[in-house]
């Protein structure tokens, strides 16, 4: 309950039952759906496996970046020798065709960019539509109205051709992946201000946000103190299912080729190089492009299970409905059934003896 609410409110009873605090009602919900959990570790040991890229190398005794031309066949075109690959103690994954680098070095060290990307132009994302969002909602008309259209043009803007436009005349020696994470985030920001717009516009009329005005607080502070923690459910809820959106992204504009440059490792850019080898090295397409698989999958159903946790209509539909089916079974329960002759046979007999 807002702050300014409580203070203009009169004190009522003396005691009050203390409420669920709203980060455990939603870790109950989380439980509650395996598959939301099993994403959830998926996506944990995806964060690990990219942190610890350097130690994983390092046990391996390989980096991402060193040639190994005695691996690779150069009368069959570069082609690794051995099975699965060139697979082995020492290459873990096998290396790649024609240049017989690492593959598992350059796959955990492609996931710390792929990752690293998608998170960072999440994070801007958010920012850019919320404070976006927020400000046209609190704004007067002619702030509305300049937000409102620049959002729209934002939505309008086709991202893969903006992206291809600006990364095109950007200069080499810019950092990529951060060039990459920085049109991500300013291109695609629209949506979300929409969302977190018509959020914040339905907040304003609710009785602790206008108790909050009244009381002389400043709009900066109802934004902070009122507003803005009654958007994190949706915002969180759209920043789950923004990640695996940014990981395609990044990964198709790397197999573009104007997305992050070799020698850096991407899975986007291994797809770009493992086009012409899927039927002489096919893991050199099936290993990224699975990489990139499982690592959508996970956020995807781990951004839905968020949704659905912090929803909080979802409790209430939940006992809505088994509310309704008890009623519906006690209704057809043979003991039911039998009082409710006894009640018949009884209200009967009351209204016989009235006649009487």
């Amino acid at each position: 309950m807002s702050e300014a609410l409580a203070a203009v409110e009169t004190a009522g009873t003396a005691t009050s039952v203390p409420a669920v605090s709203g980060a455990r009602q939603f870790w109950r919900r989380l439980r509650a759906q395996r598959a939301a959990l099993v994403a959830a570790a998926v996506v944990a040991l995806l964060v690990l496996v990219a942190l610890a890229a350097p130690l994983l190398t390092a046990l391996e005794g390989q980096d991402p970046t060193t040639y190994h031309p005695t691996l690779i066949d150069s009368a069959r075109g570069g082609v690794p020798i051995g099975s699965f690959g060139g697979a082995s103690a020492d290459h873990w994954l096998g290396v790649e065709p024609q240049t017989g680098r690492d593959m598992f070095a350059r796959l955990v060290y492609g996931a710390r960019v792929s990752l690293g990307v998608a998170l960072a132009a999440t994070v801007v994302q958010v920012a850019i539509g919320v404070a976006a969002g927020v400000a046209s909602a609190l704004g007067n008309r002619w702030v509305d109205q300049l937000l409102s259209r620049a959002t729209d043009i934002i939505v309008s803007m086709p991202l893969m051709i903006m992206s291809l436009a600006l990364l095109a005349i950007v200069p080499s020696s810019f950092p990529r992946p951060v060039l990459v994470t920085l049109v991500i985030g300013l291109i695609a920001w629209g949506s979300i201000a929409k969302i977190v717009r018509a959020q914040t516009l339905s907040l304003k009329g609710l009785d602790y946000v206008s108790a909050a005005r009244l009381s002389g607080w400043s709009t900066w502070r109802v934004a902070r103190r009122e507003l803005l923690p009654g958007l994190a459910a949706p915002v969180i809820t759209y920043a789950a299912l923004l990640v695996p959106t940014n990981i395609s992204v990044e990964a198709a504009l790397s197999f573009l080729g104007v997305g992050v440059k070799p020698p850096t490792p991407s899975w986007g850019q291994m797809l770009t190089a493992a086009d012409v080898w899927y039927q002489a090295a096919p893991q050199y397409l099936l290993l990224p492009a699975g990489a990139l698989f499982v690592t959508v999958l996970a956020l995807t159903v781990l951004g839905d299970g968020v949704r659905t946790a912090l929803d909080p209509r979802a409790a209430s539909r939940l006992r809505v409905g088994t509310g309704r089916k008890d009623s519906t079974a006690t209704g057809n329960a043979p003991g039911n059934a039998t009082d409710g002759a006894t009640r018949g046979a009884a209200g009967n007999a009351t209204e016989k003896e009235a006649s009487a």
